[in-house]
């Protein structure tokens, strides 16, 4: 009960005001009738669960590169990086996509939003190359930077593993392989009136995580001190793109089951609240630690969403975002089962 109240207490509470807004707000569009009050709280919930399935793997993530920050940093995440992650990257951002797409001034887009979201799904969905071709180059490179570490010593699936540790030894391999993969999915699957939009989105998600990943490579134990800020900014930086890459192919797919902007914004900040409580939580607790897999797990998940992104470029390509969930959700669940069984083992020897 008490680790209920320390890691998940004020997700539990904004999950109450979420709901009661949800509640309202299907209550007062849809004929003042139970009916509707008792559906809109049913699809707030299950955006929740949809968006915590979807994210649990960035939470191990999160939680990895959370360790490493100053605990000033880590606050600073766990407080505006919030805020940014609930309201900016879930509701301003997309906004912010529809505008640039659609050529539109913001306050119109909100004003869509509100009072015609049937449209203002049609205009996000048709930035759905960009975001799937940003998003989907953004997380393969995660996943490939971590599998392809020469210096990487634990490894879960060894063949694979292993094979991928080496291959990482030739500088920029990474970068070169998304950038081919882009290149061939975007001339085999896409559009062609929509090549040029995906290749610059996917190429600009290579670029960012490429500038992420240099600004974190600036600062090193040595000058823990003196580039202390720094270094905090940079993982901050990281955590908040990563964040990005994960939230808005889930706010695409929150208008497959509801095109109420109110009702998807209370869903989707349920569940990043409970991703937050889940990264803390596997901070202070060790979590990492205890389990050995798990961060391996998560990346083969990020690995997995990335793949589906990418795919998913081809407008003809549609995986449910439930099954995208179960996905990462496996192979967490299979990385914890691993973990106990090493860690079965090591005590028995």
């Amino acid at each position: 009960m008490n680790t209920i109240r320390e890691f998940f207490g004020l997700s539990i509470v904004v999950t109450i005001i979420c709901l009661a807004v949800a509640a309202w707000d299907g209550y007062a569009r849809n004929g003042h009738t139970l009916g509707a009050l008792g559906e809109a709280l049913f699809i707030a919930v299950l955006l929740g669960v949809l968006e915590v399935s979807l994210s649990f793997d960035n939470a191990v993530v999160n939680a990895t590169v959370l360790k490493t920050m100053s605990e000033k940093w880590q606050r600073r995440f766990l407080t505006w990086g919030m805020l940014i992650a609930v309201f900016g990257m879930r509701f301003i951002f997309p906004i912010l996509i529809v505008a640039a797409t659609a050529g539109m001034g913001v306050a119109e887009v909100v004003s869509q939003a509100f009072s015609n979201p049937d449209l203002y799904a049609h205009h996000l969905e048709e930035a759905h190359v960009a975001i799937s071709a940003f998003g989907g180059a953004f997380l393969m490179m995660v996943f490939l930077k971590y599998f392809m570490d020469p210096d990487k010593e634990e490894h879960w699936l060894a063949p694979v593993e292993g094979r991928l540790a080496r291959i990482g030894k030739l500088d920029t391999v990474q970068a070169i392989l998304v950038g081919g993969l882009l290149l061939l999915l975007t001339h085999t699957q896409v559009a062609p009136s929509e090549q040029f939009t995906a290749l610059t989105a996917g190429f600009t998600g290579l670029l960012v995580y490429l500038a992420m990943d240099a600004l974190s490579g600036l600062f090193d134990a040595d000058n823990v001190t003196a580039k202390a800020g720094a270094a905090g900014f940079s993982a901050f930086m990281y955590l908040e793109v990563l964040d990005a890459s994960f939230s808005l192919d889930g706010v695409i797919g929150a208008f497959a089951l509801t095109k109420d902007i109110v009702l998807i914004a209370a869903g989707l900040t349920i569940g990043a609240m409970f991703v937050r409580s889940l990264t803390i939580m596997m901070v202070k607790k060790g979590t990492l630690e205890a389990y050995r897999f798990l961060e391996h797990g998560a990346h083969y998940g990020i690995g997995a969403l990335a793949v589906i992104m990418l795919l998913s470029m081809n407008r003809d390509v549609h995986i449910p975002e439930m099954i995208t969930g179960l996905i990462g959700a496996g192979f967490i669940a299979l990385a914890v089962w691993s973990s106990l069984q090493a860690n079965r083992r090591d005590s028995l020897n």
